[in-house]
This record gives C-alpha cells, sequence and structure tokens, in this order.
C-alpha cells in the first residue's frame, strides 16, 4: 500500500497532537515550498532522508508506440530523488560484511 497524502495528515495529527485541519495545513504549506523551490530550478535537501533533483533533459527523437511515427520530445526539466546513506541503510536493514 502507498502512503497518500491523507496517510501524513493523519500520522502528523496523531503524533504531534494537533487538530486534523492543522495537520492539513502543515503537510500542505511544507509540499507548497518544495514544489515552488523544484519549479525555481533549486534542488531539495532533506537530512537523513535525500535529495530531490531538477534535471533538464535536452531535446530528443522518440517514436509514438501507437503509430510507430517518429516524433520529437521536446526539452524538459524532469526530479529525481536520490536517497540517503542513512534511510538506504534503514530499508536494506544492518550490513553484514
Amino acid at each position: 500500500m502507498a502512503l497518500t497524502k491523507d496517510n501524513i495528515v493523519a500520522s502528523v495529527h496523531d503524533e504531534l497532537g494537533v487538530p486534523k485541519n492543522q495537520a492539513t495545513w502543515i503537510v500542505e504549506a511544507l509540499l507548497e515550498i518544495m514544489k515552488r523551490t523544484l519549479e525555481s530550478g533549486e534542488n531539495v535537501l532533506i537530512s537523513g532522508f535525500g535529495k530531490f533533483c531538477v534535471k533538464d533533459k535536452r531535446q530528443r527523437r522518440g517514436r509514438n508506440p501507437q503509430t510507430a511515427e517518429e516524433i520529437v520530445l521536446r526539452p524538459r526539466r524532469i526530479v529525481t530523488f536520490r536517497c540517503s546513506g542513512v534511510l538506504r541503510d534503514k530499508i536494506n536493514g544492518p550490513k553484514t560484511d
């Protein structure tokens, strides 16, 4: 099951003991800050969690899979995520060498 924004709001409500509408406001404000930062081309680094990076993709040739027609894909920006070492270790468990 995926973690949804509603689940995050409920967790903030439970963990901080704030009213649900205030928890919603907190989560929405955080997401808006992250969106504005990424939109401006800056990266978002959350220590112990990971880094959201904005990357530029160049124009390239592509193909429509339904018609096999060749098309030109316009240049665009994408967001990538690199998890931190701390998060990677939590996901994979302790190292056993």
